[in-house]
């Protein structure tokens, strides 16, 4: 029997509002919005929690000397479609260069690293 049930991944950030907007508009769902914390309930999969995090340092991606800690991975129908819609949501391209691959990766507006998969 597991000790505990998995919640939601929670992201440190400058701005949660701003933050959850943006994976609102990737994701679906709406932001539900408390003192310094915005949940996004996502219809039909986990929760994201966007704390705020005065100071926060992006991470950098790649980077031996300071790692990404993780990433998000996100299937989309088409990736060409996918990453015009990101691009105009905030994101910021890391590794896209490749297009026959099924990945890219991109940094969310506060600098987290997610990669749009080809599903």
């Amino acid at each position: 029997m597991p000790i505990a049930k998995f919640d939601q991944v929670v992201l440190d950030c400058p701005d949660p509002d701003a933050l959850a907007a943006f994976y609102a508009g990737l994701l679906g769902g709406t932001p539900e919005v408390q003192e310094d914390w915005v949940d996004l309930r996502i219809p039909g999969g986990p929760s994201l929690a966007f704390q705020a995090a005065p100071g926060h340092v992006p991470p950098k991606w790649p980077s031996a000397e300071a790692s990404q800690q993780f990433h998000l991975d996100v299937t989309v129908a088409d990736l060409d479609t996918a990453e015009r819609e990101v691009l105009a949501l905030g994101a910021k391209p890391l590794d896209t260069e490749d297009r026959a691959r099924s990945f890219r990766v991109y940094a969310d507006p506060a600098g987290h690293p997610f990669c749009l998969c080809a599903g």
